[in-house]
C-alpha cells in the first residue's frame, strides 16, 4: 500500500497514512483541497485537489468541500525527493517537517458547524482580562507616581495641593487616571487583531473574535470595537447583556462592528474540536470573579457603614 503524508496547519508533517485514511480525513473536514500532500513517486509536495480522482475525494458530500483557495507556494525545503542541491548541500529527506511560509489567513476554512461563544464564557474572559490589565496598570501608575513625586518633591514639600496649581501636575494627574483606559484599548485592539484573534482571557477559555464571515479583524476594526465596547457599558451594561439574547450571541459592540465571538476552532480545518460546555477554566475564573465581587461589595458596605456612623 502507498503511504501518504500531509502538511497540517502548522506546516508539520503528518503520516504515514494509507490512501483510504487520507480520504477519510478529508471527508470529515480535517483536510482541505489545498492541503499539501506527498507520497513516494512524487518529485515535490502537491495540493490534495490534484489527487481527488485517485483518492475518490469526489465521493465526499458537497458540504465537506471547503471553498478552493490557491495553495501556498511550495518551498524547496519540503521537496519530496532526497536529492542534493547543485551547490553540494545535503539531500532533503522526504520525512523532514514542511516549512513553507503560511499565508496570513491560511488557517481560515469554510464549512463545518460554528459554535458561538456563550455569555458566561465571555464574562469569564473579561474577568481575567480585567484582572491582568488592572494589575499591569496599577504597577505602571505606581512607578510613574513615585517617579513624578520624587522629581518634584521640592515643589510640593509641605503642601501637596501645590500639585494641582501647576500645569505639569494637572497633566500628570489626568494621565494617571486615563492611563488604564489607554492600556485597555491597546491590549484589546492588539490581541483581537493578532493571529490568535483573542485576548489572554479569551485564549484561556477557548474563544476568539472574528468577522461575521469568520476572517480575522483588522486593527482599525479592533480599535473601533473597543470604543463600541465602552458604549455597551455606558448604557447600563445593556450592550453586554445582549450577548445572552441575540441570535448569534452578539453584544451591541459586535453588532456595531460586524464581529462574532466564537469557539477557537470555529472556521478552521477542525470544527469538530469545538466545545459547547463551559469547561473547567471558565468555571474557575467565574468563581474567582464572584469571590472578588462579593469582597468588593462587602468592602463598600463597610465603608458606607463607617461613614454613616461617623455622620451620626
Amino acid at each position: 500500500m502507498t503511504d501518504w503524508y500531509y502538511a497540517d496547519a502548522e506546516r508539520q508533517r503528518q503520516g504515514p497514512l494509507a490512501a483510504d485514511e487520507l480520504a477519510n480525513r478529508f471527508h470529515h473536514g480535517r483536510l482541505r483541497l489545498d492541503t499539501l500532500v506527498w507520497r513516494e513517486g512524487l518529485d515535490e509536495w502537491r495540493a490534495l485537489r490534484e489527487f481527488a480522482q485517485e483518492l475518490a475525494l469526489h465521493e465526499a458530500p458537497a458540504e465537506t468541500f471547503y471553498r478552493p483557495v490557491d495553495a501556498a507556494p511550495l518551498d524547496a525545503s519540503i521537496s519530496g525527493v532526497p536529492a542534493g542541491d547543485a551547490d553540494g548541500s545535503p539531500p532533503v529527506s522526504p520525512y523532514a517537517a514542511p516549512s513553507a511560509a503560511l499565508h496570513a489567513d491560511e488557517a481560515h476554512a469554510y464549512g463545518g458547524e460554528v459554535v458561538q461563544a456563550g455569555f458566561w464564557k465571555r464574562v469569564a474572559a473579561y474577568v481575567l482580562d480585567a484582572i491582568v490589565v488592572t494589575i499591569a496598570a496599577q504597577i505602571v501608575q505606581l512607578v510613574l507616581m513615585v517617579g513624578f513625586l520624587g522629581m518634584n518633591m521640592g515643589n510640593f514639600a509641605g503642601n501637596l495641593e501645590n500639585m494641582f496649581s501647576s500645569a505639569s501636575g494637572i497633566v500628570f494627574v489626568l494621565s494617571i487616571y486615563l492611563f488604564p483606559l489607554v492600556l485597555f484599548g491597546i491590549y484589546y485592539a492588539a490581541f483581537h487583531a493578532s493571529a490568535r484573534q483573542a485576548t489572554l482571557g479569551k485564549m484561556a477559555v477557548g474563544i476568539k473574535v472574528v468577522r461575521s464571515d469568520g476572517h480575522r479583524i483588522s486593527m482599525a476594526r479592533a480599535v473601533a470595537r473597543f470604543f463600541a465596547f465602552i458604549l455597551s457599558g455606558l448604557i447600563l451594561y445593556i450592550g453586554y447583556l445582549m450577548a445572552a439574547f441575540t441570535q448569534r450571541k452578539q453584544a451591541l459592540h459586535d453588532l456595531m462592528c460586524d464581529t462574532l465571538v466564537v469557539d477557537k476552532w470555529a472556521y478552521t480545518a477542525h470544527p469538530e474540536w469545538q466545545r459547547r460546555e463551559l469547561g473547567t477554566v471558565t468555571v474557575v475564573i467565574l468563581c474567582v470573579g464572584a469571590v472578588l465581587l462579593l469582597g468588593f461589595l462587602a468592602l463598600m458596605a463597610a465603608v458606607i457603614g463607617l461613614a454613616v456612623s461617623a455622620a451620626g
